[in-house]
């Protein structure tokens, strides 16, 4: 994640954002970036499908890591556009597995704990979508406010912001912590599902839109990319409760 950050912010340092004059070229210096950070997100999706909770030591985590990343491809990597965009995804998987390798040559590995967080397979994704949409009505991964029908009096529709608002970020953890939640499902868009801890869910749109849930079924969050995001079952009637401002993020209907 650090390493994406490093190379989007020099990408983004270029002049005219990597692009020549004429806004349809890259710059050679363009071509050496971004490669490297598509290759980059790709190795994070592919090392996430790792069950953290289920990792072998660390001799056998280092291959994992290594085949992983080896393995790693999306839309973005694939096929490479020219010689330079080859060489700079290849030399990124280098670097990576130096990095990884390096950590058995290193001695005593100390590091600070993530918060869990996992790719899901196929099937687990299939049957969540599945659930949601047998008990909260969901279509095609779409909710409230983008269904045909009116919204339900319930249902609690918040202005997107709201939730890049650390008050309504922490508004909602704490509520699923009070619930008993322990890790939610997030349903996104491009189909890169994920099961992480309550402490780093955000129900918030950046991109891709995005469902969240977790195994009781009993609530609902939907971040729309029409700048909504929308709550139901338990967590909204908590919000409503609990969330003493809430009213100033309400979305606005058109």
């Amino acid at each position: 994640m650090e390493r994406y950050d490093e190379l989007t912010r020099k990408y983004a340092a270029l002049p005219n954002q990597g692009g020549v004059k004429d806004g349809f070229r890259y710059q050679p210096e363009a071509w050496r970036l971004f490669p490297r950070y598509h290759v980059v997100e790709a190795i994070l999706v592919e090392i996430e499908r790792l069950d953290p909770d289920l990792l072998p030591e660390l001799a056998g985590l280092v291959d994992a890591l290594v085949a992983a990343a080896d393995g790693a491809h999306s839309p973005l990597t694939q096929p490479a556009g020219n010689e330079v965009e080859a060489e700079a995804m290849a030399a990124e998987r280098r670097l990576f597995r130096s990095t990884v390798n390096g950590w058995l040559a290193g001695g005593d590995l100390r590091v600070e704990p993530l918060a869990y967080r996992r790719v899901l397979t196929p099937a687990e994704a299939a049957a969540r979508q599945d659930q949601l949409r047998r008990w909260w009505g969901l279509v095609d991964r779409c909710w409230y406010p983008l269904l045909a029908e009116p919204i339900p009096p319930d249902v609690l529709v918040l202005a997107e912001a709201a939730m890049w608002d650390e008050q309504g970020i922490a508004h909602v953890r704490r509520e699923l912590r009070e619930m008993g939640g322990r890790r939610v499902m997030e349903l996104r868009e491009d189909g890169t599902d994920y099961l992480v801890d309550v402490d780093i869910v955000a129900p918030r749109y950046a991109g891709v839109e995005g469902v969240w849930s977790d195994d009781t079924l009993s609530w609902i969050a939907y971040a729309s990319h029409e700048g909504t995001v929308t709550f139901g079952g338990h967590l909204a009637v908590a919000l409503h409760t609990t969330w003493a401002d809430l009213d100033r993020w309400r979305s606005s209907p058109d």
